[in-house]
This record gives structure tokens, C-alpha cells and sequence, in this order.
């Protein structure tokens, strides 16, 4: 008996030493599972770059093959190091005074392999990353067929700099937008198109209209590519909202779901909106519905049902469809419409959430489920973004214009950028 009670009074005594000891592991403990997913996810983030590259490429004139692939490929090299040396501090650093990060992470100090939630720190920053190289890239699609290449990556650097990151910080970095209004963005619908959006339309109100805009053909020069492009961002986009759930759990699940969904409604909204109102439905308004379908569903992925997701994809490939259709009227050359698209259907998508977004599944109810001020926090969300964007892009265009110029000259955008700026061309038939 006396050995029994002794085996048990052990056992008591170890179980009562460790257990503060593996609670204060458990909470630093990396997820191997999780882990693997981010790893993934960041890898198919990355893909959506040069998807954008493609999807943008077959829609210009051959001339301007390469000059538009690179646009998005140079975004990758630049910014991969411009988010390192001070990019994720600015966004993701503690808060000064709901703005922006302070810069005590600049280089990554302090930025290693221990535990960000449940994944090491250096991934969380690697996935992070890959947005803010496919924002600047998005912009590309206002001023594609005439801007320099040494001035676009000027102007890129800068704006992810004094635009880009602050606005991360404002939704995701602890900012204002969040933590004193309350919006959601689940993967980037304020962050990332709506901001982007904004500086393409600065970008396409200084630089100015293509010569021969609405008077000459302009028609994309290789489709296919365009659809291959569409597919490769479609595939990407999984790793773009499932990922930001951060973990490989249900919420992965829900947005892997909703993002399928979004964009296959949207595509067939599109299709019927041209349908009706030119008699045919290309395979172009096809993959543009499903990119404008993406867009839409990005800030709702996991805070909506799958029936929500498809009513936003629906409403978003209708409204980017008129939008798109409008443009032309309205004076202005947005090359390859990311006002229409990543504007518009942000916008949407932004506005959607507040309206489908149910507190069961994860943040806060809607108002279908009762809650009006959703909306008006999404709406104050998507103004403010528009107008600290807008005006800081303005500035930045009309400096890097008076400093270095922004245009290419008549004679090279005759020429085209592919022989112009680098030199070479995309074909040789």
C-alpha cells in the first residue's frame, strides 16, 4: 500500500511541476499542419504575380508583349526586398498612433523562426509580402502601353512605401480602420484592390489617354494567354483568401469555398450581362467576370456563407461588367481596367460583406442578420481608403513626372515599350 501511494503521490507531484510548464509551451507552439498550408499559400500568392502578367499581356497590343509582363515581374524582385528592409515594419509594427507600424522591425529585426500564432514569424511575413507585391502590380494595368520602366518601378517603390503599407497596417496591422470602426477585410479587399484602383485612376488621369485611343484598334493580341493568365490567378486566389485564414482549419475550408464560388458566379453574371447587351458572351468577358468575381468575394471569403458568396459574385460580375462598359464614356484610359474590376468590385465586395457577413462563421453579423452598422463601417472603410490613396497617388505621380517623367515619348510608344525600354520583342515570326 505504501508503494502504491507513493507511485501515485509521484505521479501527482510530476503532473503538477509540468503542466505550467507545457501550458507555456503550448501557447508558442508552431502547428506543423498550419505551417504546411501558409508554406503553400504563400507559394500560390506568389503564382498570382505572374498570372497578373499574363492575364495583363495578352490584352495589349504585341508591341508591348514583354514590356507589360515585366511591369508584374519586377514587382516581384523589387518588392520582395522593399517589404524586408522596411515595408513589414511599417505595416505590421506596433501601432503609432493607428496609422502606421513604427520601425523597430526594419531588416526583420526581431523577425525569426518563433511562433506568429501558430506558424513561425519569418512566414507570416514572407505571406504578408506577396501581397504588397501584387498590389503595385495590379496598378500596372492603368498605365500599361506608355509609362517608363524606370520611372513605374520608382513610383511603385514609393507608393508601397507611404500607401501601401500604412493602409495594410490601418486593417490588418492594428490600425484604425479595425480596431476603431470595427470594418472586415478578410484577404485584401480595401488592401489590395480597392487601393490599387485608386492609384490606377491617379495613374491614368496624369499620365494621360494612349495615342490613338478610341480612334485607333486596340484589341488584346492574344487571348489564350489572357485565359491562361485568368486561370493561373484563379488557382493562386485559394492561397490568397483560404491562407489569410492562417491556419488549414474549417475557416481555410469556408473561404477555399467561397472563393470558388464567387468567381463562378460572378463569370456567369458577366456572360449574361453581355449576353443581353451585346448578343454574345466572349471567353474575354468570361475570364474577366471570374477575376471580377475573385475580387468581389476577397474581403467576404470567410465571413460569409457559401449562398452569400454567390449572391456578391453574382452583383459583383454584373456591376464590373457595366463598369468596364462605361468606361469609355467617361474620358478617362485605364488600359486594362482595374478601376472597373478591382475598383468597382472591391467596392462591392467591401459593402457585400457588410450585408452577408454572419457572426457564426467568424467576425460580426450583417445586416441581413440584423446588424446595419456593418455597412456603414464597410462604407467608411472603402471611402477612406479611396481618398487616402487617391490623393497620396496624385502626389507621388505628379513628383516622379516633374523629377524623371513619367511617359514614354511619341516615337516609343509608336515603337512600342518592348523595343523601346528593354530592347527586344515578344515575337519573331
Amino acid at each position: 500500500m505504501r508503494k502504491a501511494f507513493f507511485l501515485v503521490a509521484t505521479i501527482f507531484a510530476l503532473v503538477a511541476i509540468g503542466t505550467p510548464a507545457l501550458a507555456a509551451e503550448a501557447e508558442a507552439v508552431i502547428d506543423s499542419g498550419d505551417t504546411a498550408w501558409l508554406l503553400i499559400s504563400t507559394a500560390l500568392v506568389m503564382l498570382m504575380t505572374p498570372g497578373l502578367a499574363f492575364f495583363y499581356a495578352g490584352m495589349v497590343r504585341k508591341k508591348n508583349v514583354l514590356g507589360t509582363l515585366m511591369h508584374s515581374f519586377i514587382m516581384l524582385c523589387v518588392m520582395s526586398i522593399v517589404w524586408i528592409l522596411w515595408g513589414y515594419t511599417l505595416a505590421f509594427g506596433p501601432d503609432v498612433g493607428g496609422f502606421v507600424g513604427d520601425l523597430s522591425m526594419m531588416g526583420l529585426t526581431g523577425v525569426g523562426m518563433e511562433a506568429n500564432g501558430t506558424i513561425p514569424h519569418l512566414l507570416f511575413m514572407m505571406f504578408q509580402g506577396m501581397f504588397a507585391v501584387i498590389t503595385p502590380a495590379l496598378i500596372a494595368g492603368a498605365y500599361a502601353e506608355r509609362i517608363k520602366f524606370s520611372s513605374m518601378v520608382v513610383f511603385s517603390v514609393l507608393w508601397v512605401t507611404l500607401v501601401y503599407s500604412p493602409v495594410a497596417h490601418w486593417v490588418w496591422g492594428g490600425g484604425w480602420i479595425a480596431a476603431r470602426i470595427g470594418a472586415l477585410d478578410f484577404a485584401g479587399g480595401t488592401v489590395v484592390h480597392i487601393n490599387s484602383a485608386a492609384a490606377a485612376f491617379a495613374a491614368a488621369l496624369i499620365i494621360g489617354k494612349r495615342k490613338g485611343y478610341l480612334s485607333e484598334p486596340m484589341a488584346p493580341h492574344n487571348l489564350p494567354m489572357t485565359v491562361m493568365g485568368a486561370a493561373l490567378l484563379w488557382f493562386g486566389w485559394f492561397g490568397f483568401n483560404s491562407g489569410s485564414a492562417l491556419t488549414s482549419g474549417g475557416l481555410a475550408a469556408l473561404a477555399f469555398v467561397t472563393t470558388n464560388t464567387g468567381a463562378a458566379a460572378a463569370a456567369l453574371g458577366w456572360i449574361v450581362a453581355e449576353l443581353m447587351h451585346r448578343g454574345k458572351a466572349t471567353a474575354f468577358g468570361a475570364v474577366s467576370g471570374a477575376v471580377a468575381g475573385l475580387v468581389a468575394i476577397t474581403p467576404a471569403a470567410g465571413f460569409v456563407t457559401p449562398m452569400g458568396a454567390i449572391f456578391i459574385g453574382l452583383g459583383g460580375g454584373v456591376l464590373c461588367y457595366i463598369a468596364v462598359t462605361l468606361r469609355p464614356r467617361l474620358g478617362y484610359d485605364d488600359s486594362l481596367d482595374v478601376v472597373g474590376i478591382h475598383g468597382v468590385g472591391g467596392a462591392w465586395g467591401a459593402i457585400a460583406t457588410g450585408i452577408f457577413a454572419v457572426a457564426a462563421i467568424g467576425g460580426t453579423d450583417g445586416l441581413l442578420a440584423g446588424n446595419p452598422s456593418l455597412v456603414w463601417a464597410q462604407f467608411v472603410g472603402v471611402i477612406a481608403t479611396i481618398a487616402y490613396s487617391l490623393t497620396v497617388s496624385l502626389i507621388l505621380l505628379k513628383a516622379v513626372d516633374l523629377v524623371m517623367g513619367l511617359r514614354v515619348s511619341e516615337e516609343d510608344e509608336v515603337t512600342g515599350l518592348d523595343l523601346s525600354q528593354h530592347g527586344e520583342e515578344g515575337y519573331s515570326l
